[in-house]
């Protein structure tokens, strides 16, 4: 038995080790256990400060994850990606990794009580959007996070609530201006808050935005507080010039941090080979990791699209490509179910 300081951990060996909670996991446990490999997943316990289930726990009404015409809770729908595997036999703990040692074969994996060992990892931790601090803008009675306030125009920016309405977005690269030109789709103005004079996007994506008829830019200003109408919804942003020290009131009715994401591969301590804003990288076409037999999928290794559904479709081809890997290893059925 393995042991971290005086802890006796219980250790297991496994096919495939699943880490994250999302739709990237989830699809991967489902694919692996029909498969059966036996997995099991790691769902963490507010790995990140977010609740087994990942982002998606964060947002109200999902409208763009196909068979739900009505539209579904965040929470409800991850709930329903957990009973899918679970049905099929994936066993799910609600323990955080702590770390892996990805170095000797079978890899292993920590957890405050638990030592894996695993032919193969999937690894499916997310990312979490950046927000900003002040009064008005998290969670909670006070704040207007998921009334008014998120960080996916791509998600959330056809909701009713923010048709024909004016908007903002906080930020100064291509996502900001990417989230700005989109929201003009639906708002009747699009704001651009940015605290400097000068933006950091592509020379491309800022003409796009400032060549927009609907969009504004707000240059030298950060917001100091969020408030809401009678409903409870976001209705005005308190700005402050940060050159002249200036204060305004703008009246939106959403919006929406576009100041980049965190993806969490802190705890894998440089083992894979990441890119400059720490995403995972994977070979093109693929969910194979710099080392083989490490698959990554979901917002920890794509950067650019961030939703739900392309992450349900990378768990798929991580767990594949796991079965594929397994294969060729020569793994037999049933060979990794056993504790040891």
């Amino acid at each position: 038995m393995g042991t971290t300081g005086e802890v006796e951990l219980e250790r297991m060996r496994v096919a495939t080790c699943i880490v994250g909670s999302g739709p990237a996991a989830h699809t991967a446990a489902i694919y692996t256990a029909r498969a059966e490999l036996k997995p099991i997943l790691f769902e963490g316990w507010m790995a990140n400060g977010i609740a087994p289930g990942g982002q998606l726990t964060t947002t109200t009404d999902v409208e763009n994850f196909p068979g739900f015409p009505q539209g579904i809770m965040g929470m409800d729908l991850t709930e329903k990606f957990k009973e899918q595997s679970l049905r099929f036999g994936t066993r799910v703990f609600t323990e955080t990794v702590v770390r892996m040692d990805l170095s000797v074969r079978p890899f292993r994996l920590y957890t405050d009580t638990k030592q894996v060992d695993a032919d193969t990892v999937i690894i499916a931790t997310g990312a979490v959007a950046k927000r900003l601090d002040f009064p008005g803008g998290g969670e909670g009675e006070d704040g207007f996070w998921n009334k008014g306030i998120s960080a996916c125009a791509v998600c959330d920016g056809a909701a009713p609530i923010f048709r024909n309405r004016p908007l903002a977005v906080i930020g100064g690269g291509d996502s900001a201006m990417e989230e700005a030109n989109f929201l003009t789709k639906y708002g009747s103005k699009v704001y651009i808050i940015h605290r400097r004079d000068a933006f950091r996007a592509s020379k491309i994506m800022q003409k796009r935005a400032l060549d927009n008829p609907k969009i504004e830019v707000i240059w030298n200003a950060e917001v100091l507080k969020a408030s809401g109408n009678e409903r409870g919804l976001l209705s005005g942003l308190d700005l402050r010039n940060t050159v002249t020290g200036e204060a305004s009131v703008l009246e939106v009715f959403g919006l929406f941090f576009a100041i980049g994401h965190e993806p969490a591969t802190k705890f894998l301590e440089g083992q894979l080979e990441l890119d400059t804003d720490g995403y995972i990288v994977t070979k093109p076409g693929t969910t194979q990791t710099s080392i083989p037999g490490v698959f990554a999928a979901g917002d920890v290794q794509d950067k650019k699209w961030r939703q739900a559904i392309t992450a349900a479709g990378t768990g798929c081809m991580a767990a594949l490509e796991a079965e594929h890997f397994l294969q060729e290893i020569g793994a037999q059925e049933g060979k990794y179910s056993s504790l040891l």
